[in-house]
């Protein structure tokens, strides 16, 4: 159904049928494609050519060009179907309460960090551990190898982009994202921060491999401008969502594959930038790749609807928003069960009320894992604290002779003291206590 004429073959010879499917509503937001709606049994009266041309008709209202163009000139366009606009309704309304958390909100931030370098890097070809890397990135152990490498550089490249929030997007900033992203896991070994040249393959896995016309690399200079202009909010000429501007954004970057790889890696990483730089401080919180690793397949599959259906960007924007939606739904989740369970620790041990969020989950995690050793690198990249705070924390744990503090050479570790559940019960004044932390009452999930 990509043949011009056939199309409007059909459109002639059936279009009093076509008018009445149209005209009966057709449904919009399941928005499926011609693969999809090729595989069904032709509705009553009317043939699958003829419903997927009343469907086109119901699309065209409400699409709207932006200056992202495909190699024959034809524009990409996007529409906002009533399901999106129901999850950038729900975006805007939890935003105000996003940096709102009483409970150790830096800690959050921290984790979002970990789990959304983590994801990328594994929709990128990592195959690091994730516990493996997520204790890299909490003690601040450097990378053993090339997974852990992509891991620690994407955690580097989110962190940075938290600090460009007030800064408009330029091909330079580009270029030291990809830097930043890609250092030490190209083979090509000076393809970071630079656009792939004439003769160069980009790289590009998944379904659409094949099928993907890139940019020349003469073009990529200008393409790139054009790009910065739309994420500055310069163009279009008419009003884009903030968050769907984000979502473009990590299309636009993928489909002109201006690297010879990293590409993917660095359009999320642009997301982030777009969401923060925009007003959305929850984004800070949310951790999409994790869902997007869920199910990479469909991830590249919008990327496919969208060049073989006219380009037709709202696949990806329905793709993205049910993520962003999912992870939104998770971060809150979160939030609500760790403080349910810390109010309900608190009232049964005041002796546990008495230390502070940070405090509370690493002795919750030294009960269950009495082996497990703490450092002051570690607990400060785990809460997103300074390093004085963190030695604070620590040694405020050892006076308390919760901890026992240890040292091999210059550095500081810290285990579960001996009996930890009795001193925590000795106190708390509570026979109650030691039952209460054997029985697994305390927060399971505060690290």
């Amino acid at each position: 159904m990509h043949d011009s004429d056939s199309f409007f073959d059909v459109v002639t010879q059936q279009w009093p049928a076509i008018l009445d499917a149209y005209k009966n509503h057709v449904p919009l937001d399941g928005y499926l494609h011609w693969d999809e709606i090729n595989q069904q049994p032709d509705p009553d009266g009317l043939s699958r050519q003829a419903s997927w041309a009343a469907l086109k008709l119901a699309r065209l209202a409400g699409l709207k060009a932006i200056p992202l163009a495909d190699l024959s000139g034809r524009s990409f366009e996007f529409s906002v179907p009533s399901r999106v606009a129901e999850i950038l309704h729900q975006i805007d309304r939890s935003d105000a309460n996003a940096g709102g958390m009483s409970d150790g909100p830096e800690r959050f931030l921290a984790d979002a960090l970990r789990m959304e370098a983590v994801g990328s890097a594994v929709l990128a070809g990592a195959t690091a551990v994730q516990a493996t890397a997520e204790e890299m990135l909490r003690c601040g152990r450097q990378p053993g190898d090339r997974s852990e490498r992509m891991i620690f550089n994407l955690h580097r490249a989110l962190e940075k982009v938290r600090g460009l929030r007030s800064t408009g997007l330029s091909p330079a900033i580009i270029f030291d994202l990809h830097r930043c992203v890609t250092e030490g896991t190209l083979d090509t070994v000076d393809a970071s921060g630079r656009l792939r040249r004439e003769g160069e393959i980009s790289a590009l896995r998944g379904p659409a491999a094949s099928e993907h016309e890139f940019p020349p690399a003469a073009e990529l200079g200008r393409r790139l401008e054009s790009m910065c202009a739309f994420a500055n909010g310069e163009t279009p000429a008419f009003f884009v969502h903030p968050v769907v501007r984000a979502v473009l954004l990590h299309f636009w970057l993928a489909y002109e594959h201006p690297f010879v790889d990293g590409n993917g890696r660095a359009a999320r990483i642009l997301f982030h930038w777009a969401a923060l730089r925009q007003g959305y401080p929850v984004f800070a919180y949310l951790a999409i790749s994790p869902v997007l690793m869920q199910d990479p397949a469909s991830y590249m599959l919008a990327f496919r609807h969208t060049e073989t259906d006219d380009n037709d960007l709202t696949y990806f924007l329905l793709h993205q928003a049910a993520a962003i939606q999912t992870a939104m739904a998770a971060f809150f989740d979160r939030t609500t069960r760790i403080a349910c369970e810390r109010n309900a620790t608190k009232a049964g041990l005041p002796g546990f009320a008495a230390l502070n969020s940070r405090q509370q989950a690493l002795i919750a995690h030294a009960i269950r894992r009495p082996e497990a050793r703490y450092g002051i690198v570690g607990h400060q990249r785990s809460h997103g604290i300074t390093h004085q705070t963190a030695r604070d924390d620590l040694f405020d744990l050892t006076r308390r002779e919760l901890l026992t503090v240890g040292k091999e050479g210059r550095t500081y570790f810290f285990q579960a003291a001996a009996d930890l559940p009795r001193k925590l019960q000795s106190a708390v004044g509570r026979r109650r206590a030691a039952a209460v932390v054997l029985s697994g009452e305390l927060p399971t999930n505060l690290l």
